[in-house]
């Protein structure tokens, strides 16, 4: 029976084996999720998550498939659905954000907010002001206006937002970048400027709409690159200042009859897709703002326009005309020198604060210079 108490013990030794490796693993298991809970219990740590795993091409991309369904989301609550309250509209879209952030707060998932001595409050009370007015007026200048004068005063935002850099930051432009944002404005308006009936509510709208959208953003990119503001951090502090002002705004621009709406289960239905879609974009809007610049995402909403122009003319046969194709392949031009611009200076920014090797020398070292660390703190470059 040697060979039988042989077999029982290579056997136990076995099970104890895989024991000690189920515990090896779930304490692996463990100390990865207490890590990655810590990382986003500190604002400096949630901050290196989203620059980690939301860089520029994500954001950017997140942001353009966001922003294509939303507008197809809006077209369908604004015209068959014939919801024609769009300041009401933007304030559903807040507060369906607002009850989506809190429940990020309750269940433990929101990124921590820096401390309230790094970011005065007058910065975010005007951040949620700003964001109300530039959202707001935004759909309202859609609705009143054509498509050709609404996009006349998107591409002025461009200019604001250089010229508004400057007076705030004196942040400088390269020649180069202006000139390749000028094709880029220039192709655009050829491309979609195709009608410009004038109306008087809806020119003072687009009007006043133009400065806030450009404050919007830089403020957006700003505070998330200056301190250590993550986008979901930054939406729940300023969206209760947002839904506050769009509820000042509505009795003031949008028409009567939103409580004599027709709320059936399929417009409710519609609503609540494109507020949900609301809070994706403004996510993405921020994460991207946060990567990049406030430059650069103008840009991105150009480049989508011209992108659904050109893919309705090749994928379903639509006819925009040969000006608007070849004004939307001058942009698109634009855009690419616009964006090696971008990718040199970035390289360039990376060498530049790359540490300079330090060459063996035939001294011999100290005790306390062998000791001595010699971490190297290089901070994200961020496209201008």
């Amino acid at each position: 029976m040697g060979w039988l108490d042989s077999l029982w013990r290579e056997g136990r030794k076995l099970i104890k084996r895989k024991d000690s490796d189920a515990g090896d693993a779930g304490r692996a298991l463990e100390e990865l999720r207490a890590s990655l809970y810590n990382e986003i219990r500190t604002s400096e740590g949630a901050k290196r998550q989203q620059q980690r795993y939301c860089g520029p091409v994500v954001a950017l991309s997140f942001n353009f498939m966001v922003a294509v369904g939303i507008i197809m989301a809006n077209k369908l609550v604004m015209g068959k659905v014939g919801f024609n309250f769009p300041i009401f509209l933007t304030f559903v879209h807040y507060t369906t954000a607002w009850l989506l952030l809190a429940i990020f707060k309750a269940l433990s998932v929101l990124p921590v907010s820096p401390p309230s001595k790094t970011t005065p409050f007058s910065s975010l009370f005007a951040l949620g002001a700003v964001m109300a007015f530039a959202s707001g007026l935004a759909n309202t200048s859609l609705k009143y206006n054509s498509v050709g004068f609404y996009q006349m005063a998107k591409i002025a935002v461009t200019p604001t937002i250089v010229l508004a850099e400057f007076i705030l930051f004196r942040k400088n432009i390269s020649f180069k970048k202006v000139l390749a944002l000028a094709v880029v404005s220039a192709g655009v308006a050829v491309a979609t400027v195709t009608d410009l009936e004038f109306n008087l509510f809806g020119a003072l709208i687009a009007i006043a709409w133009i400065v806030p959208s450009g404050i919007n953003k830089i403020l957006w990119s700003t505070l998330q690159q200056q301190g250590n503001w993550t986008a979901l951090a930054l939406m729940w502090k300023t969206t209760p200042i947002t839904v506050f002002f769009l509820g000042a705004l509505m009795p003031w621009i949008d028409p009567p009859g939103v409580l004599s709406f027709k709320w059936d289960v399929n417009n409710s239905t519609a609503i609540l897709v494109s507020a949900l879609l609301g809070f994706l974009l403004q996510w993405s809007g921020a994460l991207a703002l946060g990567a990049t610049s406030a430059t650069t995402h103008v840009v991105l909403g150009q480049f989508k326009t011209c992108v659904i122009l050109l893919g309705g003319y090749l994928l379903f046969d639509s006819d925009p005309g040969v000006v608007s194709i070849g004004g939307a392949v001058v942009a698109l031009s634009g855009m690419s020198v616009y964006t090696t611009l971008n990718l040199q200076e970035s390289q360039e920014n990376t060498s530049k604060q790359l540490p300079k090797q330090i060459l063996p020398s035939s001294k011999p070292k100290s005790t306390s210079e062998d000791s001595t660390d010699l971490n190297v703190n290089i901070n994200p470059t961020t496209i201008v």
